[in-house]
């Protein structure tokens, strides 16, 4: 048995010149669809590379698997950022033209909800299903066609990528940091998804819309849900097979691709996808594990607001200390700041050009900025406080 994928190119902008921009699209349909419809997309932001080759590997794995539902995979999300570079270096995290974050441009108007629950409260949990999901691609299918003033090259981009990702039940935005571990950022409704992804770190994000692929997928239905409970109405999304679920899965680090790390990449989410019944387990491919299952490890996580910033107190040259996933006690060097201006033949180290930065907190290291060489005010490392084991 060989799946074959189809793909299509779509047409999302046209540059000065009138050339087109288009992303390529991946998609398998079984006869038919009786689990979770999958969304796969990355490299929303030039740098962050990794999920295409997760993609590659994924096309790869799901020849042989059997495939219970649609699939749709989406390299090469954003173009325009894709090709961004200055010199050796990929830019496109913003857009060049209006500044805005790329991933800051879908789209969710909490209006909606509360006319609709009014429209619906004695409608089929399966009615719900079927017509809130239109009444979104209609909002983006308006956005697209129907707006006198216009949309940003951004949002021509995202709101087509949108379209495609409110069909599915599952959605997984694929993205890196800058030098970082792998981190997955899972709404809080769904915490026992996390296990099955072989990624040691998680972020508990709660239902606030910031633009955001994952937030535009999964805000819409949580806030439909607690709408429906403040009503007195109990509507289970979260709960069933076909539970609407998003991530941004943070593959590491950026501007590099690993083909062997992206296979075992693609094992986690194929992992996930086998616990939610997208394929089935028992495999009789020489090629394929019996079943994809998540790998045994210490997982830690923290909630949204316990996931801090620390950001440069001085300019100067950068030696990143802390090791990612490694618990670093209160008082430890996270980096340590060479300042040569203030070097001379009579200063210590520690009032002179070395500045050790420590935290009087107990910390879980993250990520850290990519450049030896920061500014005052640099977003130098990112960690979790007050995390736990899943």
């Amino acid at each position: 048995m060989i799946n074959m994928f189809k793909k299509e190119l779509m047409h999302v902008g046209e540059m000065a010149s009138g050339v087109k921009l288009t992303v390529p699209v991946y998609s398998y349909k079984p006869e038919q669809s009786t689990a979770p419809n999958v969304y796969i997309q990355a490299n929303m932001h030039g740098a962050e590379v990794q999920g295409n080759a997760v993609i590659f590997q994924l096309l790869e794995l799901l020849k042989e698997c059997n495939i219970q539902a649609n699939i749709t995979l989406v390299p090469y999300a954003n173009p325009i950022a894709c090709n961004h570079k200055n010199g050796e270096y990929t830019l496109g995290r913003f857009d060049p033209i209006t500044g805005v974050n790329w991933n800051r441009m879908y789209h969710f108007d909490d209006g909606i909800i509360a006319p609709f629950v009014e429209q619906h409260i004695d409608a089929t949990e399966a009615e719900i299903q079927t017509d809130f999901e239109q009444l979104l691609l209609d909002q983006i299918e308006d956005k697209l066609d129907h707006n006198m003033w216009g949309l940003t090259t951004g949002q021509r981009i995202a709101y087509q990528l949108q379209r495609m990702a409110h069909q599915a039940d599952l959605v997984l935005d694929l993205h890196t940091g800058p030098i970082s571990s792998k981190h997955l950022y899972c709404p809080e409704y769904i915490k026992a998804s996390a296990s099955y992804f072989d990624i040691p770190h998680t972020i508990f994000i709660p239902n606030d819309f910031d633009g955001a692929m994952d937030e535009a997928t999964f805000c819409p239905w949580w806030s439909l849900q607690q709408a429906f409970e403040s009503h007195g109405r109990n509507f289970t999304m979260g709960k069933g097979a076909f539970a609407k679920e998003s991530f941004t899965v943070e593959l590491g680090t950026q501007e590099q691709i690993d083909l062997v790390v992206a296979h075992e990449d693609a094992l986690s989410i194929l992992s996930y996808l086998q616990y939610k019944g997208v394929i089935a387990g028992n495999n009789e491919s020489a090629n394929l594990p019996k079943d994809f299952l998540p790998q045994q490890m210490t997982r830690y996580a923290c909630y949204l607001k316990d996931y801090k910033a620390l950001y440069a107190p001085m300019g100067g040259m950068v030696d990143y200390l802390a090791e990612f996933g490694k618990p670093l006690a209160a008082g430890e060097p996270l980096a340590r700041i060479l300042r040569m201006d203030n070097y001379s033949s009579e200063s210590s180290v520690d009032g002179g050009p070395l500045h050790n930065i420590c935290l009087d907190s107990e910390v879980l290291p993250i990520l850290h900025f990519a450049s030896a060489s920061v500014n005052q005010g640099t977003e130098l490392y990112k960690v979790f406080i007050n995390y736990f084991e899943l």
